[in-house]
């Protein structure tokens, strides 16, 4: 007789006795509207969600950037599970080549653009670790948004020989204007709400 299948649980973080990888995180722990748990190197990495301007921020630019790529037949979502081999990442901004309906996870190749937004306990992973990984297995885009004094700027990477290069910079109260992977355009300080 075969054992009852184990319920996911959190429980299972300090108790299991081998490297993690994404397909252990997405069978052993639960789903959540909690901490962000992603896999890097065998590792599991729990962060806590970042502050309400980079909620704002995340959700404004999700949805004006869905609009632009359901246009041309592309998917954008936000925090959703991306699998490059044994790593489980989680970035702020998705835009995917097909659907990922349905699906608990979508693996790294059907990335077009990838994009964090830039947090202040996170920066050297929102700034140099997240592109290098992205960049490493070849994500056409990659899309770095930064706010500081609650003044939002956006900056579009392209990959170019194995690096990003960045091709479209603005800051809140000019134009980021990108025509590739698809026409987008808006005045970074649109993306932050005004205080009533």
């Amino acid at each position: 007789m075969a054992a009852p299948a184990r319920q996911p649980s959190f429980d299972i973080l300090g108790t299991l006795n081998q490297p993690w990888t994404a397909q252990l995180a997405l069978d052993l722990l639960p789903e959540n509207n909690g901490p962000k748990i992603e896999v890097v190197r065998g590792s599991v990495v729990v962060t806590p969600h970042a502050g309400f301007d980079h909620q704002d921020i995340e959700l404004e630019l999700c949805y004006r950037l869905k609009q632009a790529a359901r246009a041309v037949g592309l998917w954008t979502y936000h925090e959703v599970n991306i699998v490059s081999g044994d790593d489980l990442f989680i970035p702020d901004i998705v835009v995917l080549r097909r659907s990922g309906g349905g699906k608990k996870k979508m693996p790294i190749a059907e990335a077009v653009l990838l994009g964090e937004i830039v947090s202040g306990g996170n920066r050297r992973k929102d700034l140099i670790d997240r592109p290098r990984e992205y960049a490493a297995v070849g994500v056409p885009f990659f899309l770095r948004v930064e706010f500081r004094s609650r003044v939002p700027g956006l900056v579009l990477h392209q990959l170019v020989d194995g690096e990003y290069q960045p091709v479209v910079v603005a800051a809140a109260g000019g134009s980021f204007a990108m025509t590739e992977p698809f026409e987008f355009s808006v005045d970074p300080a649109a993306l932050l709400a005004a205080e009533a």
